[in-house]
């Protein structure tokens, strides 16, 4: 027990209460919407009063009232010039989540675009996800859409994830890493990517300071050593640089710059450099009236000291993709230590602090004004279009992340715009950037006036053209090098559309063929007199759609067999009778020439993804084939004899199709043929010129690696037209000399009886 006496605080010193309950007055925000018109304050009051209300007898982990911490997201607010709807919104935006609140509420006293706001950004802590992760992507998900269609909700989000990083040392320790780890890989790129500097810096090192403490204190006390070490170094050049600029009569504003503890620890973390070798720490801002005074004022800067080569970059004639503009140049400066310069206009000056804010601090007009959309609106846009193609909160996340990593290569169209993809984008990133339908038909590309590859990966300055033809479409193999969000979403879209078409026409050929079997020549019509038999069977099968319902018999979900018999009995309770001698053709009446049966699927290579040519035994036309419907798969088609289709039979009969050969095939197909070899100069070269004479394309080359030995075996993978083509090819190669035998690849059989 404490048996000291109490003390009473002078008159001077407010009490903590009292200063608890100024941070929680309007006053405390007041005093910053000096720029806000007497009407416009007064809406912010209102939403101070209605919040103050529905926050009443709730407290922060530190014990202030928790209508402290709006108030602080609000003031920060008003550092970018936000507007009276902004400012409602950051007072408000956690009544709808904490106080039950409704939207309809806050859109009847403070109109519709502030209860948007709100309703943007409030989180989804209510719905229950499968896991920690789908609810993060899912809250991140419409937070970016609710941006897309209003930045401001973005900027109020932003500014409450800093006051929350401001106060972290009131939460529970346990929740410091994952909130910092969140705020580093979310939140800070955000900032970066939208141009906000001064806040993208100060979240960073706030999460870095939660993250690392015992590093952020190691660092700080070494950066705090080296400031007053090079104190007088820093001086020096400063007071060099302004007499520089003072003996050329140009009206300048010079100020430091000094690197954030988390960018210094970066630097040392993925260079692995100690602190005493990360030499660019300190710089130097330079502020001059106009654009063309940029330039001036760089070649005074090299009057003045050496340039280091490479280190000059011009973001005024190609601004940054976050609308950030300076020119960059590091200079070597007193005993050889490199010191950077940035020189700017003073507008530059805002939108390389505030980014997207700029339009409210700059010229604070109307926040709905176009303009205020102008930097990074084609990011904006394709938050939009990404979304409206991936319904996965995962996915969405997975390709929004791409597009916030800050480096990006410049590249030209050749009508000279420019266009800014990230670092590693290629060629078919380019093509979807100009348009989705450039994308989808590509084909080829130019760089630089000189045919390329689609997955060369572009380098600043290039000059790219696209390829097109009517008749291309993406290729899946695409997937595997994209670098946008916008190119994977969309070729994702593309390729799930067309696989869905696909496999619905094969599963309405399925059914008609099971429902033949039972005695009916045609499907129901799905409007009219069959649209009641098409409800009877979705509701029974669980199917939301006709069209979903034969996805999943093309993609070998269901059984056409079983769903054939559920509609056959639909059919006979609507009055229909089946067909007597229709069923005793379909199973028992064998094909003729002039009456094909109706339960076998043709095959010509023209049926895309719903049909799969195993790659165990690389069936081609000839071949005696079978059908095998996997489930989620398509059909896939396997040879008679394939021991791994054998065993399928074995295990799934009822899964298995008549299948065979069109009679006009209209593509090639893949066959593997082994060639033994005696080794020699030019032996590749020569079977490879023997393939090509019996007009077969090569698709794929295996090797050994027995070089030393006096033969050796070539596998390859060659497109062929059928069975006798394919013998045509073995005969020239066995013709060809140094070879010494040649064969097609078949799977080795199973050792179970097959």
């Amino acid at each position: 027990m404490d048996a000291s006496p109490a003390v009473t605080p002078p008159a001077s010193a407010p009490s903590a209460a009292a200063a608890s309950a100024a941070a929680a007055s309007f006053a405390a925000l007041e005093a910053s919407l000096g720029y806000l018109a007497p009407s416009d304050i007064d809406q912010v009051r209102q939403a101070y009063r209605f919040a103050d209300q529905a926050h009443l007898g709730q407290l922060r982990k530190n014990g202030d009232p928790y209508i402290t911490h709006p108030i602080a997201v609000a003031q920060i607010c008003t550092q970018w010039r936000l507007d009276a709807q902004a400012l409602a919104a950051a007072l408000l935006h956690d009544v709808l989540e904490d106080c039950g609140v409704t939207k309809a509420e806050l859109t009847e006293r403070f109109g519709p675009a502030v209860a948007d706001l709100v309703d943007g950004l409030t989180k989804l802590d209510k719905l229950e996800f499968d896991s920690r992760e789908q609810g993060q992507a899912e809250s991140f998900r419409k937070m970016l859409l609710a941006m897309a269609r209003d930045v401001r909700v973005m900027l109020i989000k932003l500014a409450d994830r800093l006051h929350n990083m401001r106060t972290m040392a009131d939460m529970p320790r346990h929740k410091w890493a994952r909130i910092s780890r969140e705020t580093l890989d979310i939140y800070a790129p955000i900032a970066h990517r939208l141009g906000l500097n001064n806040l993208y810096r100060e979240l960073q090192d706030l999460a870095f300071r939660h993250l690392h403490p015992w590093r952020y204190q190691a660092l700080s006390k070494a950066l705090a050593r080296s400031r007053a070490r090079r104190k007088d170094l820093i001086a020096r050049v400063q007071g060099k640089v302004e007499a520089a600029f003072a003996h050329t009569g140009m009206e300048v504003r010079i100020a430091g710059r000094e690197k954030t503890l988390y960018s210094i620890y970066r630097k040392m973390d993925t260079k692995h450099l100690s602190f005493a070798q990360v030499t660019d720490i300190y710089g130097f801002r330079i502020i001059v009236p106009q654009v063309l005074d940029c330039y001036t004022a760089l070649g005074v800067l090299h009057q003045l000291y050496k340039p280091m080569p490479g280190k000059f970059r011009d973001y005024i004639a190609i601004p940054k993709v976050n609308g950030y503009q300076s020119l960059h140049t590091t200079l070597i400066g007193p005993f050889g230590t490199p010191i950077e310069f940035q020189l700017r206009t003073p507008s530059m000056d805002v939108v390389a602090e505030s980014g997207i804010a700029a339009h409210w601090l700059y010229k604070s007009g109307d926040a709905n004004d176009p303009a205020a959309q102008t930097l990074n609106a084609q990011w904006l846009q394709s938050l939009l279009d990404i979304q409206q193609e991936t319904k996965d909160s995962g996915e969405f996340w997975d390709h929004v992340r791409i597009d916030l990593f800050p480096d990006s290569v410049y590249v030209f169209t050749p009508k000279s715009k420019i266009l800014a993809l990230p670092r590693g984008a290629t060629a078919v990133d380019f093509a979807y950037a100009i348009h989705s339908d450039v994308g989808h038909r590509a084909i080829g590309a130019t760089i630089n006036g000189e045919q390329v590859p689609l997955r060369t990966e572009l380098r600043n300055g290039d000059v790219v053209e696209i390829t097109t033809s009517p008749h291309a479409h993406p290729n899946p193999a695409w997937l595997g090098f994209v670098r946008t969000g916008r190119a994977r979403s969309k070729i994702r879209h593309y390729l799930k559309t067309l696989a869905q078409e696909e496999a619905r026409a094969l599963g309405e050929r399925l059914l008609r063929q099971a429902l033949r079997a039972e005695g009916y020549a045609e499907l129901p019509p799905h409007e009219g007199d069959g649209q009641g038999v098409w409800d009877k069977l979705l509701r029974s099968t669980g199917a939301r759609s006709r069209d979903e319902l034969l996805i999943d018999i093309g993609q070998g979900r269901r059984i056409a067999g079983m769903v054939g018999k559920k509609l056959a009995a639909l059919l006979a309770e609507a009055g229909q009778r089946p067909d007597a001698l229709l069923i005793s053709q379909e199973r028992f009446g064998a094909p003729t020439d002039d009456q094909p049966s109706q339960g076998v699927v043709v095959l010509d290579g023209s049926e895309g993804g719903s049909i799969v040519y195993a790659t165990c035994c690389r069936p081609i036309p000839g071949d005696r084939i079978v059908g095998y419907l996997g489930k989620g798969e398509g059909l896939v088609v396997h040879t008679e004899e394939c021991p791994v289709g054998r065993r399928l039979l074995q295990r799934d009969r009822e899964r298995f199709l008549e299948v065979e050969w069109a009679e006009e095939p209209t593509r090639a197909f893949d066959a593997t043929v082994a060639v033994t070899v005696a080794n020699g100069k030019g032996v590749l070269a020569r079977v490879a010129a023997a393939i090509a004479a019996a007009e077969a394309d090569i698709t794929h080359i295996q090797m050994g690696d027995d070089g030393a030995q006096p033969t050796t075996e070539l596998r390859f993978t060659v497109a062929v037209r059928d069975r006798v083509h394919l013998a045509q090819v073995l005969r020239q190669l066995r013709r060809t000399p140094s070879v010494l035998r040649a064969q097609r690849v078949r799977p080795p059989r199973s050792n179970d009886g097959d």
